[in-house]
């Protein structure tokens, strides 16, 4: 939480401080389906180690990162402050990234959307296939490790595909508000697809949870 404060003298900065150190930290969500729950599309050993190891590391290295941020700014030290970034914004994406992650994805997941989503698809890409061709094939040209995403751009009040690399998270670096997101890191699929991510990409669209998906965009609509 942000604390909001005036201050005249330097005593005064007690306050803010114990802002920071009542913040909660950072935990890893349940998943809201077994691990084996999305086969044969994606197998329950991958999304077991990409759950609770992979996510999990991101949780527990974000906590780190933040409170040795929390200990440079109490002591004011801005290089310390500028140095810890990188890990903030690689554990800190990893954890936001993932959390959308496992709730785009679902066991009576696949098919298209409906309603308004499926009518703004149609609006932005001309078609439900033009868009899904269009998403698989900016996730399938990742270079590395990455994200591709299916993002609200509020300005121009329209979809938007976009690609990440590494965990660099969607509205944090691009202002884009993430509605889909497909994590095209080999941890994601290499247990079972090898390294052709194209038979993994292809076999995600039959988990994809677009009931999710829709109220992300109707939230973001408000």
């Amino acid at each position: 939480s942000f604390c909001f404060f005036s201050f005249r003298s330097s005593a005064k900065l007690v306050a803010p401080l114990g802002c920071l150190v009542s913040r909660q930290k950072h935990t890893l969500p349940d998943l809201p389906y077994d691990y084996g729950a999305l086969e044969p599309h994606i197998n329950a050993e991958i999304m077991q180690l990409h759950h609770s190891k992979h996510h999990a590391t991101y949780v527990n290295n974000l906590n780190v990162a933040e409170e040795k941020y929390k200990e440079a700014l109490a002591k004011g030290d801005v290089t310390a402050q500028v140095s810890l970034q990188p890990a903030l914004k690689f554990n800190g994406g990893g954890h936001i990234n993932h959390t959308i992650f496992w709730t785009n994805l679902s066991p009576n997941g696949g098919g298209e959307p409906k309603g308004e989503l499926m009518e703004a698809i149609k609006r932005d890409f001309g078609s439900f296939a033009n868009f899904k061709e269009k998403l698989t094939a900016v996730s399938v040209g990742v270079q590395g490790s990455g994200w591709g995403w299916l993002g609200y751009n509020k300005e121009q009040g329209r979809l938007q595909i976009a690609a990440c690399a590494n965990q660099d998270p969607l509205q944090g670096t691009t202002g884009l508000i993430p509605l889909l997101g497909i994590d095209v890191w080999e941890h994601a699929y290499y247990l079972q697809y090898k390294n052709v991510r194209p038979d993994y990409l292809k076999a995600i669209w039959n988990v994809i949870n677009w009931e999710n998906v829709s109220s992300r965009y109707a939230t973001c609509k408000k």
